[in-house]
């Protein structure tokens, strides 16, 4: 039998992973960590041997060889230490997290004594590998542009900075370190995180967030400079059943997931 998978969250993003993670032939779904007002729902839709649980002691119980956050940056922080401390790996979707050195610390410090490892996918994002490359050969610069549409910003300091629903041009609200971008926007900028681990870190990575009418879903551009080069890529994502989460985001993790289990990893 081969690895089983836990999810944390069942959301927009945790439901499309549960679907594909119940096709035959890659890793099993083992169990669904759920508030309790969706435990009917959840129970109803997915597979009957599927643990559909509130606790995460519930979810330990049933021995996932891998546990995927997908419920926000509060559940990384609530649940992170404990699943790690199990020694099972964690993949995080929430990255924005991370930004919080003392977590992080803490979060590396406990998957260091008990072997297990904390797994940053790409999420709506592509290039990683190739920002990875540049930073092995030197990065200058990183900028990570987040473009979505004025609405997907509600209920974010974005309403502070501007009216969203008054805009009628592209405009950028937001200019700074992905630090302050991620921690500020933790159900929208969890990307900037993402770039910024991978590449010149939380505080050398500048990120712009963006307010574009004209925008059918969320846009990503990375751009790197390196003393080998530079890079330019941009991710075009249909925004999900959360405006604020683009589509691609649960199929990135899916990929991920199966990946683990593949003979040839690419």
């Amino acid at each position: 039998m081969g690895e089983t998978v836990a999810i944390i969250g069942y959301g927009a993003i945790g439901q499309v992973l549960a679907a594909g993670l119940a096709e035959e032939g890659g890793p099993r779904l083992a169990a669904v960590l759920v508030r309790p007002r969706q435990l009917d729902e959840a129970t109803a839709a997915l597979p009957s041997g599927v643990a559909v649980v509130t606790t995460l002691a519930e979810l330990l119980a049933t021995r996932p060889g891998l546990v995927v956050e997908s419920a926000g940056q509060g559940a990384v922080r609530e649940h992170g230490r404990a699943v790690l401390a199990s020694g099972t790996d964690l993949m995080v979707v929430s990255t924005g997290a991370l930004a919080d050195d003392a977590l992080l610390d803490e979060l590396r410090a406990v998957a260091a004594g008990s072997g297990a490892r904390i797994l940053v996918p790409a999420g709506a994002t592509a290039g990683l590998d190739g920002l990875g490359a540049l930073k092995a050969a030197g990065l200058t610069s990183v900028t990570y542009t987040s473009a979505k549409p004025p609405l997907a910003w509600r209920g974010t300091p974005a309403e502070q900075r501007l009216d969203l629903a008054s805009v009628r041009e592209r405009t950028v609200f937001f200019e700074g370190p992905a630090r302050e971008a991620a921690l500020s926007y933790p159900k929208n900028a969890n990307l900037a995180a993402t770039v910024a681990l991978a590449g010149l870190g939380l505080d050398r990575t500048t990120v712009r967030l963006v307010a574009d009418p004209a925008a059918s879903g969320n846009t990503g551009t990375i751009e790197a400079s390196s003393a080998i080069g530079d890079m330019t890529v941009i991710m075009a994502g249909r925004a999900s059943a959360n405006p604020k989460t683009s589509a691609s985001t649960a199929y990135s993790l899916l990929y991920a997931v199966r990946s683990r289990a593949a003979t040839l990893v690419i």
